[in-house]
């Protein structure tokens, strides 16, 4: 568990824990905590992005998260274990906040104050930087921002660049399904479905 489920850049294995660290958690509260937010966030990014988009962005933002981790760990020094899925969820809540800035949030024991999702992706962003630069070691401060950056930047750009690079892929792939459009495939125009 210590060697593949907690991601550390100074571990034997290093790339198999920068996914693998998501899917373990400390305690049970721990877990509770993680699952409860990604489960406030998630039915709002799977309606955005639909649930195979949604898949890859939050794999992806594990080893994101995690890669941003490694490289604040390396450049303090501070080379302690990580794991948990907060990395990869603070991109959920970061995509959902940036795309939706007007939403409002509340806390869960104070319901009755809400603020607007744009604010609280800034009070997050701040506090996680700063728990970098003033070494706070509660949570990992660096893959939380890792994966804040990495949903803001998939909502503001990312999602648009990969549009770009599928299209192609897309095209091929749809021509290889209906025989190039020469009516091949489905009996030309009006064919059997």
């Amino acid at each position: 568990m210590f060697t593949y489920f907690t991601a550390s850049p100074s571990s034997k294995s290093l790339y198999a824990p920068m996914l693998l660290s998501t899917f373990s958690h400390y305690s049970v509260l721990h877990l509770a905590a993680n699952m409860y937010v990604l489960w406030s966030f998630s039915s709002s990014a799977v309606s955005m992005l639909g649930r195979e988009q949604f898949i890859a962005l939050y794999l992806s933002a594990g080893v994101v998260s995690s890669f941003f981790s490694y490289f604040c760990k390396t450049a303090t020094g501070r080379f302690g274990p990580s794991l948990g899925a907060s990395g990869a969820i603070m991109t959920v809540l970061a995509a959902v906040c940036t795309k939706m800035p007007e939403s409002q949030l509340a806390l869960i024991f104070l319901p009755m104050f809400t603020f607007s999702s744009a604010y609280a992706l800034k009070a997050i962003v701040a506090m996680d930087t700063a728990g970098i630069v003033l070494g706070w070691r509660y949570f990992d401060h660096a893959a939380h921002l890792g994966g804040s950056l990495f949903g803001i930047w998939y909502i503001t750009f990312g999602q648009e660049l990969i549009r770009k690079i599928n299209t192609p892929f897309v095209k091929l792939w749809h021509e290889l399904r209906t025989g190039g459009g020469r009516g091949g495939g489905g009996g030309g125009e009006g064919g059997a479905v």
